[in-house]
């Protein structure tokens, strides 16, 4: 039996290492950190998004963020200091504005074979995870915004999703907690909400009874392709508290995964190839709806405030998560209050609810140029990545799961 090391516990790795699984392999997991779903997978956006499919490689979008530069409150922010990786990436995210249209719809149709991917693989494994099948609903405060979404709109819908318009009216009939003024908007009804955090946990669970081992607590240092295999050797993480850091190890696999977020970056470059990944850093806070009143008053519909670039989704009961932004600021994982309060203000203005005790947390999204997931087989042979996804890591996970686990199958058949 063929032996698969996926390097990364997100949603991507376990997904890939569920998929693997069923197929047959037999799969390793690592990841530096104790448990799974500890970095970006941990406190995100929560947005099954198809209709958050639209990739950036826009003009107005490098025109706003040149815009935005001075305003440290505003939805994207670039950190004009000079750093290499950086300004290379930019580069080719302008070249890759001649490729917008057609990289979003193909964007689009991978997300609506995920999503329903993944509302099956939940229901087969009876992963509790705060799923919401209630749409999601993105709202305009002008004629001009709204007039511009129009045509982003014909475009989702061209790639095959359900959105249609929506007036004042509808938007308080889908989603009557909303307190603010708004011109109109659009509604997915397909569309999902959950705990991306519980659902990777959950998948994580379920693979191990198709066999799926996970070493945690363990940095990758090096890897070595060979005519054999592929051997990779680690030692343990600074988490790691109960190994030597000193002590290396070595699992030999007849392929392997690159899964690993921001860090696929520096994997890609050891193994000669180049996964041109950015750390894109968002936030996000997480309500806690603690009195009767903030229950009943905070939204059940995902929304979407296309001028804040703000998103939400009901957590149960008592959570609310509110995400948003984009940072370009290199690995920094600091969590700023300059960038957390514009989240607490926008929750303040659109909902009759208490902000009296939010949790802050921020991510670092894996972006590719092109906005596109990196999926496949390396320039070397027993090579493979899944990863780069961007903002839409758990929106298409379980489509290029499939994906790469497939193309293993076709070169590593069992």
């Amino acid at each position: 039996m063929p032996h698969i090391i996926v390097i990364g516990a997100g949603i991507t790795g376990v997904t890939s290492a569920y998929e693997l699984a069923r197929l047959g392999y037999q799969v390793t997991v690592l990841d530096q950190h104790l448990y799974p779903a500890m970095e970006t997978s941990f406190a995100n956006g929560g947005q099954l998004s198809a209709c958050n499919a639209e990739v950036w490689n826009q003009k107005a979008t490098v025109l706003k963020g040149l815009k935005w530069m001075s305003q440290k409150t505003a939805p994207l922010l670039l950190n004009p200091s000079f750093d290499l990786h950086k300004y290379a990436w930019l580069i080719e995210f302008l070249g890759n504005i001649k490729h917008y249209e057609q990289n979003t719809r193909d964007t689009v149709k991978m997300a609506l074979l995920a999503r329903q991917r993944l509302f099956d693989i939940a229901e087969q494994e009876q992963i509790e995870f705060n799923l919401e099948k209630r749409g999601i609903l993105h709202f305009y405060h002008t004629q001009h915004d709204y007039d511009v979404a129009m045509r982003v709109n014909d475009l989702l819908c061209s790639g095959g999703l359900e959105r249609h318009a929506v007036t004042v009216s509808d938007i308080q009939n889908i989603e009557p907690t909303l307190t603010g003024n708004y011109y109109a908007g659009f509604y997915c009804p397909g569309d999902a909400t959950g705990d991306i955090h519980k659902f990777t946990l959950g998948l994580a669970h379920a693979s191990q009874k198709y066999g799926v081992q996970y070493i945690y607590g363990v940095q990758v240092s090096q890897l070595k392709q060979h005519a054999q295999g592929v051997d990779v050797i680690y030692h343990a993480s600074g988490e790691n508290m109960h190994a030597d850091a000193h002590v290396r190890q070595t699992i030999r696999a007849d392929a392997i995964v690159v899964c690993a977020g921001v860090n696929s970056y520096s994997l890609s470059r050891q193994l000669g190839d180049r996964v041109n990944i950015y750390p894109v850093k968002g936030y996000s806070i997480t309500v806690q709806l603690n009195d009767t009143l903030s229950q009943n008053n905070a939204p059940w519909v995902s929304l979407l405030d296309e001028s804040a670039k703000i998103v939400t989704s009901r957590l149960g009961k008592d959570r609310l998560r509110v995400a948003g932004t984009a940072e370009f600021n290199g690995y920094n994982r600091d969590i700023r209050a300059d960038r957390i309060q514009p989240l607490i203000d926008w929750v303040n203005r659109n909902f009759s609810l208490s902000t009296e005790h939010c949790i802050p947390w921020t991510g670092l999204r894996p972006m590719m140029p092109n906005m596109l997931p990196v999926v496949g087989r390396g320039k070397r042979e027993r090579i493979f990545y899944n990863t780069g996804h961007g903002h839409l890591g758990w929106t298409l996970s379980a489509a290029t799961a499939v994906m790469v686990s497939q193309e293993i199958l076709a070169e590593h058949p069992l």
